[in-house]
């Protein structure tokens, strides 16, 4: 599947660049930011048992993984509050302006956690300043994945919205595939001693380079076409003007992306970890899983944007495929914690393939609910709500859930619930998916 089948850019500024050249800068705006997040709170998850040790020491090991979780929320509880600073400043500013301004402080944030000293350094400041970097992330990313999907929406023809958005979530799964790849390599060849002393910080430097990257790919990029006029970006709040205007939407937007969100990071995030404690599975191993896991997320995506387009309405896909999790997901944690390496091989491969359809339809899906006067805003504020509040706590919640009941499967019983929300505000969404943007 070639550059050609994801973006026919027609930007009214663009004449005078070269079609080929234009592509590869539309694709990698919507992607690389993307990656660079989706690595960074990826590896944050997928390395907690390490980080648990060198940052929340504690003699029982769930208070500790509930420390490390704890810090991973905090990213996320901050997100809705960047989420309408930077929403609101790319309804008004422009979308380019944001997407190199989030990139930028992502990148900063990264490195910050690779040089921060650990508990046996200086105590309890350790968690604390762990914590304070994590918030200033979540703060930088609640605009990044919003402003990418809406610039790439915004930039293509009606017909190839739905594969172009996808692009988005190509970087977000090839970040967490990244993420997932870096931290099983990382594992095998440190070992414990050498990750425990020093290595861990590597893949964190790592995102430096990603970080530059970015912004260097982002720096040249025309203006969204769609941009409001300046008379009605000066006056008038966009938050405001999409809650008066659309608040049914508004709240199917918030409910979907709480369930997205705890199907998210349940299924690519807490269940290595799950299979670890409870399954007695190598962390290498469990590791090495979630990165074929990803890879499979990179192939679906894609396929399940086109047929958005071109086959099924994103409003059926949706709800079929969160319908498809909540059926699956009692029997993928019993062969995760009983069945040994096959178990999790089955489980995370088919949990993995019903989050890719999702992947590859929401973007677009969630940018055409809303106008042009406040469609950052708005999708950003929602998405972040959900996937902030409800996501960033998931791995937390399901850790304190089995917990509370002294039983592993709790945490089935969560993504359950979070499946089923989002199958059902599904349907509460409209269905534009042939229609114009407003």
């Amino acid at each position: 599947m070639g550059v050609n089948v994801f973006v026919r850019v027609r930007l009214e500024e663009s004449g005078s660049l070269d079609h080929r050249q234009h592509r590869l800068r539309v694709i990698l705006a919507g992607a690389i930011g993307n990656l660079l997040e989706w690595y960074d709170f990826g590896l944050y998850g997928l390395l907690a048992p390490e980080l648990a040790s060198l940052f929340f020491p504690a003699h029982d090991r769930m208070a500790a993984l509930l420390g490390v979780y704890g810090g991973f929320a905090a990213g996320f509880a901050v997100r809705p509050i960047g989420a309408l600073a930077l929403g609101r400043l790319a309804d008004r500013a422009g979308r380019r302006f944001v997407l190199m301004i989030s990139v930028a402080l992502m990148g900063v944030a990264t490195v910050a956690v690779g040089l921060l000293p650990t508990y046996a350094a200086i105590g309890l400041w350790a968690p604390g300043l762990l914590i304070l970097v994590r918030v200033f992330q979540g703060f930088s990313v609640g605009g990044e994945f919003v402003d990418s999907v809406t610039y790439l929406v915004e930039v293509v023809p009606q017909s190839r919205r739905g594969i172009t958005a996808s692009v988005a979530n190509l970087g977000s799964t090839a970040g967490m595939l990244l993420a997932a790849a870096v931290a099983a390599a990382l594992t095998s060849w440190a070992g414990p001693a050498r990750l425990g002393a020093w290595a861990w910080r590597m893949p964190c430097l790592l995102g430096g380079v990603v970080a530059s990257a970015a912004y260097y790919f982002r720096r040249h990029l025309p203006e969204s076409p769609r941009l409001p006029p300046i008379d009605d970006r000066s006056c008038q709040s966009p938050l405001g003007l999409a809650i008066r205007e659309e608040p049914g939407v508004m709240l199917a937007c918030v409910l979907f992306t709480s369930g997205y969100g705890i199907v998210n990071y349940v299924v690519m995030v807490f269940l290595p970890t799950y299979a670890h404690e409870f399954g007695h599975i190598a962390e290498q191993r469990a590791l090495g899983i979630n990165t074929a896991a990803q890879a499979l997320a990179l192939l679906v995506v894609p396929l399940s944007g086109w047929a958005s387009d071109r086959l099924f309405t994103r409003r059926a896909m949706l709800a079929g495929a969160f319908a498809g999790e909540a059926v699956v997901a009692w029997k993928a944690f019993e062969l995760a914690g009983h069945n040994g390496v096959g178990g999790l091989w089955l489980a995370q491969l088919a949990l993995a393939a019903l989050l890719a359809v999702v992947m590859g339809v929401a973007p677009s899906a969630l940018a055409e609910q809303f106008r042009h006067r406040y469609r950052v805003t708005a999708h950003a504020v929602t998405f972040n709500i959900g996937i902030g509040l409800a996501g960033g706590t998931a791995p937390m919640v399901a850790t304190a859930l089995i917990k509370g009941v002294s039983n592993p499967m709790a945490a089935a019983g969560y993504l359950i619930f979070g499946a089923a929300l989002s199958a059902g505000s599904a349907l509460a969404l409209h269905e534009r998916s042939r229609e114009p943007l407003g």
